[in-house]
């Protein structure tokens, strides 16, 4: 607030609210986990991508500008994500163990795979790199 950061200050408002909304939610209060916190940042995150693509398509180029400021207010907030090379070789690790050799077989190396990766890396791409490599 006292550096004058309008987007920042605007994205860890709707992240606190966010993670505020998530402890009330359901019958009993809960307090939010390390894990529950990452899966609200991924997930502002990606309703802010949407946004973004929705602002372009309207012809609204502050802001999707303003967006993509909070998404990188937010990021700070995840921990490392794996490079494209890392990921690779961790589906075909989950390959290897799960002896899948078809694109049929992409939900079961999905399966051994997201918890390994789960808030490392973005779910898009592991399925993207999954449905490359079993073809």
């Amino acid at each position: 607030m006292k550096a004058g950061d309008k987007n920042r200050v605007d994205a860890l408002r709707m992240l606190k609210t966010a993670i505020m909304r998530f402890e009330v939610a359901g019958a009993a209060k809960k307090d939010a986990t390390d894990e529950d916190i990452i899966a609200i940042v991924q997930k502002e995150i990606r309703q802010r991508q949407d946004s973004i693509e929705q602002f372009r398509t309207g012809n609204r180029p502050e802001l999707a500008e303003k967006e993509a400021s909070e998404i990188e207010s937010l990021k700070i907030y995840l921990p490392p994500q794996l490079s494209e090379d890392e990921i690779r070789a961790a589906v075909q690790a989950a390959i290897a163990e799960t002896g899948a050799t078809t694109k049929q077989e992409m939900g079961k190396v999905m399966a051994a795979l997201m918890p390994k990766v789960k808030g490392k890396a973005d779910g898009k791409l592991v399925s993207k790199i999954v449905g490359e490599i079993l073809k």
